[in-house]
């Protein structure tokens, strides 16, 4: 065995000596090799991606035109104050100039800033891609380029479900940005943005990507990311290291107003369907089927037999809606979407409002134990409709009764009247008239109507409590009932 020496000198000892024996060490197998693949990763440098994408991007100011209107009323009150405990008119402008409570006062239009935001350079005519809350009641935008010139934009449209917007300037050859594939952005790739924070023009921050498919909106899946996004920072563009766009900055998670490291940004490939429609006819239409749905949860999965928690729960549907006539029913649970998988709720709204609407699709549900296509032709999407409030009936109501079985959980029922069923709009069911112990516990409670036990529809009284005599009371019986406009599932856990 060769045994290494090293000479001291002083507190100094020779550095090669020392790196040559760590080498030979290494290469007689006495310490551990670095392996060949091992790469050195320094931290991205950003300068060129600014050089590329920074003259792409816009700051945005927006005015709003304020009406006022002279208070004649108040203005005779001062005059009389003057009058009283000063024995002279009160002091200002010339009597032919003061107001008079007999003429009418004409109103005075006031000019303020709104907001500063964001933006970025879509075409090279001039249109602009941004938020929709950053010019949202704007009388007037203002678009300044990164060379300092400025013009007044006209907003083309904006769609406040998307929070996208684009808006159009007057000018040609401008540099507009490159689009990037969304599909292949990875968690932990850096990412960097550029924007206005706080009416600071052309700032550029930088971080990573936290997230993929956020859900903290109806019809988009964000990206989360760790870059300083701030106000003012709105609608700029999220850019990878490619110098391509990957989405809108667009939110900030704070308690405070300031970033706290996490921002959201919308992905541009959602952004850019969005902008095409707003530069064709100004307006988006989305489809929809008219349900109200809900998440899947664990235990109700596997109650009724679906397995595992995926899927959207259908809690009502719209009378007359396509989902009703396509045979849509309260308590379905929606596994497909024209063959996609739905595996969370969220992703029903995605894929049904991104449908054109007269499309006809198909509808893949999960009901009673058994999975069946429905078809359904789209419609287009419409303002949301308060839900309507049934009128109480003045009539005779059946005498509670319920089984033994019924009475173990806690629970009193009546079958529903032939007007409550057209009021409800139910083929049957029985109705809640008490619920303590373990259906209470469960969630039930007067008023609700039972529609199944477990995968069996309950019709009337001597179904449901055929149903529940032979429902497993080991195990937890799921029970789909409604509650107004809703429809849920409970799960009654019988005492031991």
């Amino acid at each position: 065995m060769m045994m290494l020496l090293f000479k001291a000198e002083g507190t100094r000892f020779r550095a090669y000596a020392l790196a040559a024996g760590l080498a030979l060490g290494a290469t007689l197998g006495f310490l551990p090799s670095t392996p060949a693949q091992a790469q050195t990763r320094t931290l991205p440098d950003f300068t060129d991606l600014v050089d590329q994408v920074g003259p792409s991007v816009v700051n945005i100011r927006t005015i709003e035109r304020v009406t006022q209107r002279a208070n004649p009323e108040m203005d005779e009150e001062m005059q009389e104050f003057f009058r009283r405990f000063f024995g002279q008119p009160m002091p200002g402008a010339p009597r032919s100039q003061r107001p008079n409570p007999n003429r009418p006062q004409q109103p005075q239009e006031e000019e303020r800033p709104r907001g500063v935001g964001s933006g970025f350079i879509l075409t090279p005519d001039g249109y602009v891609m941004t938020n929709a809350h950053v010019v949202e009641d704007a009388s007037e935008v203002l678009v300044t380029l990164a060379d300092k010139r400025e013009f007044k934009a006209k907003i083309v449209g904006a769609d406040k479900r998307t929070d996208v917007a684009v808006v159009k300037i007057d000018a040609t050859g401008l540099p507009a940005v490159k689009v990037g594939d969304v599909s292949k952005l990875r968690v932990g790739e850096w990412v960097m943005a550029i924007g206005s924070p706080f009416g600071l023009e052309n700032t550029v921050t930088a971080g990573i990507v936290s997230a993929k498919q956020r859900d903290t909106g109806d019809y988009l899946p964000f990206i989360q990311t760790d870059v300083a996004i701030n106000p003012g920072n709105s609608g700029g563009p999220l850019i990878n290291m490619r110098g391509e766009v990957v989405g809108i900055n667009s939110q900030i998670y704070s308690r405070s107003g300031g970033f706290m490291g996490i921002s959201f940004s919308i992905p541009i490939d959602e952004a850019w369907r969005v902008a095409e429609q707003l530069r064709t006819s100004g307006r988006v239409s989305r489809g929809r089927i008219g349900v109200q749905i809900d998440q899947v949860t664990k235990d109700v999965a596997e109650s009724i037999g679906l397995g595992k928690a995926a899927g959207a729960l259908v809690r009502s549907v719209e009378s007359g809606s396509p989902g009703e006539k396509a045979g849509i029913e309260a308590g379905d649970i929606i596994t497909k979407f024209d063959g996609k998988v739905i595996d969370r709720p969220s992703d029903l709204p995605r894929l049904v409002g991104n449908t054109k609407p007269g499309t006809r699709s198909v509808v893949t549900v999960f009901r009673r134990g058994a999975t069946r296509d429905l078809n359904v032709t789209i419609a287009e999407i419409e303002p949301d409709k308060p839900p309507k409030v049934a009128a109480e009936r003045e009539e005779p109501q059946p005498k509670s009764s319920s089984s033994v079985a019924a009475r173990s959980l806690g629970l009193a029922v009546t079958e529903l009247t032939e007007a409550q069923k057209r009021e409800l709009k139910l083929k049957g069911g029985v109705k809640v008239d008490a619920a303590t112990d373990a259906a209470a516990r469960a969630g039930l409670r007067e008023g609700d109507v039972i529609l199944a036990v477990g995968n069996t529809e309950v019709g009337s009284l001597k179904e449901f409590d055929s149903a529940l005599s032979k429902a497993d009371k080991s195990k937890p019986i799921s029970m789909l009932f409604r509650r107004g406009d809703w429809a849920q599932y409970a799960l009654v856990r019988p005492a031991r």
